[in-house]
């Protein structure tokens, strides 16, 4: 009875880790962080050499008592991944409460119960409506007027809403993709062929959905998976990734060729272009708005939205100065990351969120999506320049990632001297976006 007793504690413990880190994992956390914080819950609840395996898809979980005793076991499969920055920031706050002793482990238990049953304090309609509101800012941070900036609008909401019920309906991603590019481009074609004289550059409106598009396929999580040593998760991802981009080019390059059909010019921008320094307020509202906007749109507190629209607006406004010196877009894109990632980790203590859900909307101003755009629209021509397109997918594939590694370099940088000024933080696992800084970890 005593080991059936003990055996139970075990399983119950395992299983708290367990869900915790599928919630984290499947909201857009990286594989380093679920397993430091799984780590961290079962020391803390007394089992002391677990072995973790997290992957792109599963997580494993073992524990053996004893060499003469069989391992206990549990793995659990994450079958569905979404940025849920609710959910995520209530598990980091459970997390927290459990690993300081103001709650125990079947508290806890309860608690995770409730996170995954209950619904988000936001409607669904306000994220869509976020969303429509991110592709606007992104729009006027391309340059835009109010009546493009209206269409973009539009056409993000459109594509939040295809995406949606296809997604209900369990549709791979790879067709809601070229959905959306399809959407994109349809409302592109037919605002020129109304009212050419108000959308001379239609492309504006494709380009700023085509953003939104690529803000949620991983970039972000895959590097930091790479940079902190899981290999085959970010490999995995980077896939992911890849396939989200290939249903773009499906469906950008297929609104574009019946635009030609139907005698329309989609036409197209040069991602090297940009205003000068008279037009750096404009961008740096525009930044700040889709930044904030997209993190609503991911069910962000309410209290973190302002914040991350400030940080983001100066991280454009220091892109673009330096893009402005000539200093290349790849460095402007790298200085802009670190400046983010100094300042998340105490923005996202002051407003009690993860700094995961600080950073990643802070840098989706600067994606590249002028770039992925342009090497698209070359790649997809019949009668293109196969070459600058490979060299424009080239130079956004840098931009992402100096993006994501600008910014894991300023948390590695800030985390200690925000925990502990005197003294660098030996035991600092890596670059922690959630979970507890003080993260116990069985070395190997």
């Amino acid at each position: 009875m005593r080991r059936m007793a003990e055996a139970r504690e075990q399983y119950l413990t395992l299983d708290l880790a367990l869900r915790i880190g599928e919630i984290l994992l499947s909201s857009g956390a990286g594989a380093a962080d679920t397993t430091a914080t799984m780590l961290a819950i079962t020391h803390h609840l007394g089992l002391r050499g677990v072995d973790v395996d997290v992957t792109f898809t599963s997580l494993r979980l073992s524990y053996q008592s004893d060499p003469a005793e069989p391992a206990v076991l549990l793995m659990r499969q994450v079958r569905h991944r979404d940025i849920d920055y609710d959910d995520l920031t209530r598990v980091d706050a459970l997390v927290s409460a459990l690993l300081a002793g103001e709650v125990d482990r079947d508290g806890a238990r309860a608690e995770v119960a409730r996170v995954v049953s209950t619904g988000h304090a936001l409607p669904r309609w306000v994220s869509v409506l976020a969303s429509g509101v991110a592709g606007a800012g992104v729009s006027l941070l391309l340059g835009a007027d109010l009546p493009v900036m209206a269409v973009a609008l539009l056409s993000a909401v459109g594509i939040e809403t295809i995406k949606w019920r296809m997604s209900r309906r369990r549709l791979p991603a790879f067709y809601q993709q070229v959905a959306g590019g399809l959407l994109a481009t349809a409302l592109a074609m037919i605002s020129t062929s109304l009212l050419p004289e108000v959308f001379p550059q239609p492309s504006l409106v494709i380009t700023a959905s085509v953003i939104m598009l690529l803000a949620g396929i991983g970039f972000m999580g895959a590097i930091q998976d790479a940079l902190t040593g899981f290999y085959i998760t970010a490999g995995a991802r980077m896939l992911e990734a890849l396939l989200a981009t290939a249903g773009i080019i499906a469906g950008v390059s297929g609104g574009i060729a019946v635009a030609r059909l139907l005698g329309a010019d989609v036409g197209r921008l040069d991602p090297g272009v940009s205003g000068g320094f008279e037009y750096l307020p404009f961008m740096m509202f525009g930044g700040g708005l889709a930044a904030g906007a997209f993190a609503l749109a991911c069910y962000a507190p309410w209290r973190a939205v302002v914040p991350i629209g400030f940080i983001s607006a100066g991280a454009v406004g220091i892109y673009q100065v330096v893009v402005l010196q000539d200093l290349g877009r790849t460095w402007a894109a790298a200085v802009a990351a670190l400046a983010v990632g100094l300042v998340a980790y105490a923005a996202a203590g002051r407003v009690r969120v993860p700094p995961l859900v600080v950073v990643v909307p802070a840098i989706v101003p600067m994606l590249p999506g002028l770039s992925i755009y342009r090497g698209l629209s070359l790649i997809g021509a019949e009668q293109g320049n196969s070459a600058d397109g490979v060299i424009a997918m080239v130079t956004a594939a840098s931009v992402a990632i100096a993006l994501a590694s600008g910014v894991i370099l300023g948390e590695y940088v800030a985390q200690p001297l925000r925990r502990e000024v005197r003294r660098l933080e030996q035991r600092l696992a890596g670059p922690r976006l959630v979970g507890p800084l003080r993260a116990r970890q069985r070395q190997r």
